[in-house]
């Protein structure tokens, strides 16, 4: 069941809405490194073929990285101060 949001969604104007919202997206983002990593690296086991997959995989988890840091540390869920 998909999530539900208790009044109408706005992203500029409702910071607990801002803040689900980047987490779901940083959830999509592990959920498609995984999915595609598991894939790349089976493959990889079963018959060689990229010699650059864990320079793919190093630049992708770095993207990751920092895309979890955004989220989980830089980011400003707090009504500005007027």
């Amino acid at each position: 069941m998909p999530p539900r949001w208790p009044r109408k969604p706005d992203r500029v104007n409702d910071l607990a809405f801002r803040r689900l919202e980047d987490r779901l997206n940083f959830a999509v983002h592990v959920a498609a490194f995984s999915a595609f990593n598991s894939v790349l690296w089976f493959l990889q086991i079963l018959k060689p073929r990229w010699e650059n997959l864990p320079v793919l995989t190093g630049i992708w988890a770095a993207a990751l990285l920092s895309h979890a840091l955004y989220v989980f540390v830089i980011a400003k869920y707090e009504e500005p101060s007027a």
